[in-house]
């Protein structure tokens, strides 16, 4: 009577997605991460630069890619063409 089964976490979850909805469940999942982190933290005494940060939640930030320059054949020398085969310049 006293032990949580499957079907209890599964009703907790779909009663906090209805509550919180679907946008914000992993925010609040993260909070609550660090919140119990924390909490354990301060129950153990430990610093929290002994325990490596989290790793970052969601996507990774897009960086700009490098200008692609084209290289310019040297006169009297051979080039390739896409389908990679030399020519004469």
């Amino acid at each position: 009577m006293g032990a949580l089964s499957p079907v209890h976490l599964i009703i907790v979850l779909v009663i906090a997605l209805l509550v919180i909805g679907p946008g914000k469940l992993p925010e609040t999942g993260a909070a609550l991460g660090r919140a119990i982190r924390d909490f354990r933290q301060a129950v153990d005494g430990t610093q929290p630069s002994e325990i490596p940060p989290p790793a970052p939640i969601g996507p990774a930030p897009m960086q700009a890619a490098a200008p692609m320059q084209a290289a310019a054949p040297a006169s009297g020398g051979t080039a390739t063409d896409d389908t990679g085969t030399t020519r004469p310049s």
